[in-house]
């Protein structure tokens, strides 16, 4: 399923350029993919494997902006169709779209997960509105909502097989719980709520990786009590690469805190390090979470509001094993 749709649980989603809007026809759709690699559909062993070796921090704006634009227009041909909405040409036929922005989203999450340069945070935060306007585009499309509901409630739903009947609900309910239902100027502010946020989640997580990166703690050769080899080296390692051969560094990751908690002899060393990582985004400095963490509360308590429930519990909670708060606290 696309992680667009169903994902309510995602940080950051949704929107495009104005031009995003436009149709695109399947000329338009194979120029697109020739011209940014990755877009293009993959080759190679496993029915296909991701073009590594084109993956480029410079495409990948391009290539979202296009992956989704496209997809746009897949679920508009979709929400268009004049035929009676069925299983088949409505729910499978969302399922089938896409291919584009989900290659291209395979490259995002590992440039954002394993890379994350400056430069690609610098996109991030230029694309969150824009991923957030796309996600409201799609949640909002009156005439596709329409024929997913009529699935949902039709005839036909009593005769799927248990696992479509599965998919026919949780696209519903992604699109319910995200606003679908609303209307007028209640739609409207519920967008704008998620565009807010997808910028405040992406800031959020760029200010914890700077004070990931930002803060160190040395070492000298008397810190190295009860450490393993395996540990020194790769603390070694770290110091090497800012520069400092001869000393040993833990850097703020849990990768580099966790087996330094585990063997350390020094309890004071132990607690600096353990308050550096869990102090990230908590420093009072330009990459401070405090004010950010107050506006997603209060936007998140906003935006379910609008969807008629008494706090973000119980909306998040919902579709849930828990289902209820209270549930949950028991």
């Amino acid at each position: 399923m696309k992680p667009f749709i169903v994902s309510v649980a995602a940080l950051a989603f949704a929107c495009l350029l104005a031009a995003c809007t436009e149709k695109a026809s399947i000329t338009d759709s194979e120029q697109m993919t020739q011209q940014n690699p990755l877009l293009a559909e993959w080759t190679g062993p496993y029915g296909g494997v991701p073009a590594f070796n084109e993956m480029d921090t410079t495409l990948i704006e391009n290539a979202m902006d296009q992956g989704m634009a496209m997809h746009l227009a897949e679920l508009d041909a979709i929400g268009a169709n004049p035929e009676s909405p069925t299983f088949e040409n409505t729910i499978l036929a969302m399922e089938r779209s896409g291919k584009a922005i989900d290659r291209a989203w395979t490259y995002w999450g590992i440039l954002s997960s394993n890379v994350s340069t400056p430069e690609f945070r610098l996109i991030q935060e230029a694309m969150a509105p824009r991923l957030s306007d796309y996600r409201s585009k799609i949640l909002q499309n009156e005439s596709l909502f329409s024929r997913i509901r009529s699935v949902y409630e039709g005839d036909e739903y009593r005769n799927l097989t248990p696992q479509q009947q599965r998919l026919v609900w949780l696209i519903y309910d992604s699109f319910a719980s995200e606003g679908a239902t609303l209307e007028g100027e209640a739609k409207a502010k519920f967008a704008a709520i998620n565009s807010r946020l997808a910028e405040l989640y992406t800031r959020f997580a760029n200010n914890v990786l700077a004070d990931e990166e930002g803060y160190v703690t040395w070492l000298t050769s008397e810190d190295l009590d009860g450490l393993p080899d395996s540990v020194t080296n790769a603390a070694a390692a770290a110091a090497l690469e800012r520069g400092e051969e001869g000393r040993w560094a833990i850097v703020n990751t849990r990768s580099s805190m966790d087996p330094f908690l585990t063997y350390s002899g020094n309890r004071g060393l132990r607690e600096q390090v353990w308050r550096k990582y869990y102090s990230r985004g908590n420093n009072g400095d330009e990459f401070d979470n405090n004010e950010i963490i107050k506006e997603i509360l209060l936007l998140r308590d906003q935006r379910v509001g609008l969807l008629g429930y008494d706090n973000y519990a119980e909306w998040r909670l919902q579709n849930r094993m828990a289902k209820t708060p209270q549930r949950a606290m028991a």
